[in-house]
């Protein structure tokens, strides 16, 4: 039997998501994608559900793109599909951005990439104490240009610049500090501290917190539609920049680029 890729279950007053590809890091597949998008609208319509928690199956929370499956399509003659996934990611995360209901990344593990995007969507974020942060994309010959006006949003410009032209790591204690996530905790803290948060959340009236949300939505600026964004993405996985990244990324070598060791 084929497991989900999203569990769905009811905790208290919240409903919780949790990617379950642990055995690939929870790597954002078409089909993760997919069954995230299916479970944040069921979410939407859930009257049980006063807010929506995600997290990760095993030691992580998501590693981004599923890098093997997009080697797979890079080279296709087909390009509508490159455009397809990343219309389809971009859809996701505005999906989550928007959803009336409050949403709350309690993050597990690593969430780099696409991963760290997720986080940055939620309305709040918790973090695992020993988790790390990163958009390593432009190492790979790819850019991060979905979720920039989200990071730019929590982070400001000078932190957004750093961590997406560097591609460097940083700690669950530096992403508090510069606005990433809320609040970082011991591991068996986590599921308590994500349940406090969750009955902070459902004292609040439901209309009230997706009123607010919408004001919130209207009052942030964001240059580029979901489509540009997901233009601006996929577009650099067609040349031969992001061919050469992924090639020497799977055979654990520097990137083409990177200047060589004196």
């Amino acid at each position: 039997m084929t497991a989900e890729l999203v569990l769905y279950e009811h905790r208290r007053a919240a409903a919780v998501l949790t990617m379950n590809r642990a055995d690939k890091r929870n790597a954002l597949s078409r089909g993760l994608i997919a069954s995230l998008t299916d479970a944040f609208r069921r979410a939407k319509e859930d009257t049980s559900a006063r807010c929506v928690l995600l997290t990760g199956a095993g030691p992580a929370f998501c590693a981004g793109m599923d890098l093997s499956e997009l080697s797979q399509t890079i080279d296709a003659p087909d390009r509508g599909e490159i455009w397809q996934s990343a219309l389809n990611l971009a859809k996701l995360f505005d999906l989550i951005y928007t959803l009336p209901k409050p949403t709350i990344a309690v993050v597990n593990g690593p969430a780099v990439a696409g991963g760290a995007g997720l986080v940055s969507v939620c309305d709040l974020a918790l973090a695992n104490a020993e988790a790390k942060f990163g958009y390593p994309e432009v190492r790979r010959g790819l850019v991060a240009a979905m979720v920039m006006p989200h990071l730019l949003r929590h982070v400001g410009e000078r932190m957004a610049r750093w961590l997406l032209l560097t591609g460097e790591q940083i700690d669950a204690d530096a992403a508090v500090r510069c606005g990433l996530i809320n609040a970082a905790v011991p591991a068996d803290r986590l599921q308590s501290e994500a349940d406090a948060w969750v009955r902070s959340l459902a004292a609040g009236g439901p209309e009230a917190l997706a009123n607010s949300k919408d004001i919130l939505h209207r009052l942030s600026h964001q240059a580029l539609s979901i489509e540009d964004a997901a233009q601006a993405s996929a577009t650099p996985r067609l040349n031969d920049e992001c061919r050469a990244g992924l090639k020497a990324f799977f055979a654990k070598q520097p990137a083409p680029w990177e200047p060589s060791t004196p």
